[in-house]
């Protein structure tokens, strides 16, 4: 891409946030020149042994079978890379993931704070929280003394049943990448390095590591690799995770196109890429971009050292390859500032402030979905029945890598099944924050009482006894299994609708890994989506049912109101016998092909709109306990400028949503731009944004492409609700990245 369109590109980024603290806005000071330069140097002085030392490390967890011997410095974590004293670089110590830092089954014997899933904070629409919440668990990894995070995830939703759906962000590239670089700069705003992952096409995980992706080149730039792209713009990260699947044939861990061509190459990618766990085939994976094996225990071999190391000695081509290896590494941990600013584990971490920014952040994602007047709670109800979900005990977290708990641990853990260490890792468990007490908090004077759910009857005579019904709905997701519908599980459905019978006054709060179906959604008077709502999660919610918090989060998933909606309604690999956890078949062929080119670039909102489907609740929805207007939009050239009033009786926050509804004659549906409002009630706002031209853009012979003629744009309260349409005359125009 041209310098101009870089410079209008990130002018468009920084206006479509539209928050209101600028230290979002404001990536670290990297001087990426000077740390590339400087690693340069660095690597003349390393002898052939110390040029091995940078790439490749262990995953020092006692986990059973073979366990490389785990230094004395280690932490016990995801990773571990030693340093080279003697040249001053410090060794690599890394901690799972995008949520805070990994629970990794109690072993450290220790807490840290939850934020709420991946999902739930994109549901805010908000960059300034999202660096919060990046720079809050960045300084908790430093404290407990890891200088390397493994977050970032910003694959987009292909698939509503991906077990990993909660801890990605969104459907739409431009909202996923501008989140997720707001969430990698607050991170390495405290001298640690984020990456950025899983690269790419991570859509789903049956078969992970067999599934064969399918897609165009112009589909993956104009989705799911231009949120990679906007996100490293962003967020600047130091590293880069590659991913389990493959990609035209290729493992994503040795994807020449991927790593190569598109990243280093077109994008010009500075910093290092490294595996995910258990992801290398080969030694030839480094020819093919790979820079750092991690987890190498769980690969086939050790491919990164002696081996590398002898194919440098007998060849010119491997020996330079290596030395631009040790320089990515070496660039990412000086333009981070890990030699300056050394991690040193802190003896007190101030959980009650951090704490107080995961509430913050789940308050701001919780989406109410239906409202028939029942909402906000009075404070002064009689009588409350809860119902279900562990909702006297705690809220529902994601399993997997990203399992995150405070002190103490789960308040409740409920065994799936299994043996050994893998059971407890994806267990299903529940944070110590219970909605039930909160909610008593709350309505001081109401007889507040609980049944679990198990039994129908039971929780339906409580119903009728109480004037309000709260039914608390999960859904358990996890990494390494997919969900095969979207029910709920464990009979949800059924109790809702009966309890819902009972008491006309049911309101459900979902906490779920991402959309499910409602079967019993006209029976209801109400209902909120929690997601997974993290460390302060129970106080978040009672915050929103009785109204001390406006309710301000918008979907940024589409919710299908059936499987047949989606390109696969059938989920790929979902008949193969008996998948095991690292994602191949126990028997039979590892064969398995998932054609992305069914949909293309139109993910989410932008299939249903292609479809004319109608979904249960579409990208964008949300509802508050106040009104908003947007009217007056004006469109000139790539800048959009119009007013957000709020019409209704308190304060609250909007979420001005603009999209392209037409190119050229052609229908589309794409994100063009957002901006969270916070307004006084009766208060408006001018609002003005800079488009990003690659969401105007398809990506043809090797370049974006604008066709000349008329965009029509119109402001939508979401993907499916649009204002009246508004047209710009643009002249036709390509560049390179």
């Amino acid at each position: 891409m041209s310098k101009v369109w870089r410079l209008l590109v990130a002018a468009s980024t920084m206006v479509v946030a539209g928050t209101t603290d600028t230290r979002a806005q404001q990536a670290p000071a990297v001087d990426m020149k000077a740390a590339d330069a400087r690693a340069a140097a660095t690597v003349k002085q390393m002898t052939a042994d110390e040029k091995v030392v940078l790439t490749h490390g262990i995953m020092p967890l006692p986990l059973g079978g073979p366990t490389p011997p785990i230094p004395a410095d280690a932490i016990a974590g995801a990773g571990y890379i030693p340093g080279i004293e003697r040249l001053g670089v410090p060794a690599l110590k890394e901690t799972d993931a995008s949520l805070g830092v990994s629970y990794v089954m109690g072993i450290r014997k220790d807490g840290a704070t939850a934020l709420p899933s991946g999902v739930a904070q994109a549901a805010s629409w908000n960059p300034d929280l999202m660096y919060r919440g990046g720079a809050m668990i960045g300084s908790e990894a430093r404290a407990k003394g890891f200088n390397v995070l493994l977050a970032g995830g910003v694959n987009l939703m292909r698939d509503p049943r991906n077990g990993r759906t909660f801890e990605y962000l969104a459907e739409d590239p431009l909202l996923s990448g501008i989140l997720v670089g707001a969430a990698i700069r607050g991170i390495q705003s405290n001298n640690i390095i984020s990456t950025i992952k899983h690269f790419a096409l991570n859509g789903q995980e049956t078969g992970r590591k067999y599934v064969d992706v399918k897609i165009s080149e112009g589909a993956a730039r104009e989705s799911d690799l231009l949120a990679f792209q906007i996100g490293i713009e962003q967020g600047q990260p130091g590293s880069v995770m590659c991913a389990y699947n493959r990609v035209w044939g290729e493992q994503a861990c040795a994807n020449d196109w991927l790593l190569n061509k598109v990243l280093k190459g077109s994008w010009g990618y500075k910093g290092f890429v490294m595996s995910d766990w258990g992801a290398v085939p080969n030694i030839d994976a480094a020819l093919k971009g790979l820079d750092q094996q991690l987890g190498e225990q769980l690969d086939p071999a050790v491919f990164f050292g002696d081996k590398l190391k002898d194919k440098a000695a007998a060849d010119p081509a491997w020996k330079a390859r290596l030395d631009d290896m040790n320089r990515r590494v070496l660039t990412a941990i000086y333009a981070s500032g890990l030699d300056r600013s050394p991690v040193k584990p802190a003896d007190k971490i101030d959980f009650a402030a951090n704490g107080a920014v995961a509430e913050e952040v789940a308050k701001q994602g919780i989406v109410l979905l239906k409202n028939n007047g029942a909402l906000p709670l009075a404070k002064s109800a009689k009588s409350i029945a809860i119902i279900g979900g562990y909702a006297d005990g705690g809220v529902l977290s994601g399993a997997g890598s990203s399992q995150v708990h405070g002190e103490g641990g789960p308040a409740v853990t409920r065994p799936i099944g299994g043996k050994g260490v893998w059971a407890g890792f994806i267990a299903q468990q529940y944070h110590r924050s219970s909605p039930m007490d909160a909610i008593q908090a709350l309505a001081k004077d109401a007889k507040v009482t609980f049944r679990d759910g198990r039994y129908i009857a039971d929780a339906v005579e409580k119903a009728k006894q109480s004037e309000v019904a709260i039914v608390f709905a999960t859904q358990w997701t996890t990494e390494g299994l997919d969900v095969p519908d979207l029910s709920l599980p464990d009979g949800q459905d059924e109790l809702i609708a009966a309890v819902a019978a009972a008491n006309p006054n049911t309101i459900v709060v979902l906490e779920t890994g991402g959309p499910v179906k409602m079967p019993w959604l006209d029976k209801v008077a109400g209902v909120i989506e929690a997601w997974y709502p993290g460390a302060r999660g129970g106080p978040a919610i009672a915050s929103v049912l009785f109204g001390d918090t406006n309710p301000s989060g918008r979907l940024p998933l589409t919710f299908p109101a059936s499987e047949a909606q989606l390109p696969r309604p059938k989920l790929d690999g979902s008949d193969w016998v008996e998948p095991d956890f690292s994602g191949g078949p126990s028997s039979g062929s590892d064969k398995l092909v998932s054609d992305y080119d069914i949909e293309g670039s139109d993910v989410g909102y932008r299939w249903f709109a292609r479809q004319g489907a109608k979904p249960l609740f579409p990208f964008g929805h949300g509802l508050s306990y106040t009104t908003f207007e947007s009217a007056s939009l004006k469109v000139k050239g790539l800048t959009a400028s119009f007013t957000v009033k709020n019409t209704g009786k308190r304060e609250g926050a909007d979420v001005a949503q603009l999209y392209l509804v037409d190119r050229a004659g052609q229908a589309k549906r794409r994100l063009a731009g957002f901006q969270r409002v916070n307004l006084a009630a009766g208060a408006s706002q001018n609002v003005s944004l800079t488009i990003d031209p690659r969401i105007l853009a398809d990506w043809k012979n090797g370049g974006w492409t604008m066709p000349a003629g008329e965009y029509t744009f119109a402001l939508g309260k979401d993907a499916e609700t649009l204002g009246a349409p508004v047209k710009v005359r643009l002249p036709a125009k390509t560049w390179k990245d």
